[in-house]
């Protein structure tokens, strides 16, 4: 067993093309020896967001803190809070939007897409 304290762990900003004030934590993964599941936790900062992007992996979602904004694949703009969950299926277009004041947190759970 790995026990983690996320505190603990590095937190990157994403550097991706269409990325916006997006800090990344890998919480589990390869690392700890998690070959199928990688755990990462996502702050959107205000004002930030992700890229409007497309992947062949799905996504389990846990909204952590604040609230914020979810845009789907034809565009349509969903407003999530704390203590909701969502799923997002591989190859649909999608990005998580800030526009509040406050940060933005979630976990994003998905499949080991080098496996």
């Amino acid at each position: 067993m790995i026990l983690k304290n996320n505190e603990e762990i590095d937190e990157v900003f994403v550097e991706e093309p269409g990325a916006s004030f997006v800090k990344k934590k890998v919480l589990i993964g390869p690392e700890e020896g998690s070959d199928n599941i990688i755990m990462r936790h996502f702050s959107v900062l205000p004002g930030g967001n992700t890229p409007y992007h497309i992947h062949p992996h799905e996504h389990i979602v846990k909204i952590e803190k604040g609230r914020g904004v979810v845009v789907d694949y034809i565009g349509h703009e969903t407003e999530v809070k704390e203590g909701q969950s969502l799923f997002i299926p591989g190859n649909e277009k999608h990005q998580f939007r800030n526009p509040h004041q406050e940060a933005f947190e979630f976990l994003c759970i998905i499949l080991n897409p080098n496996r």
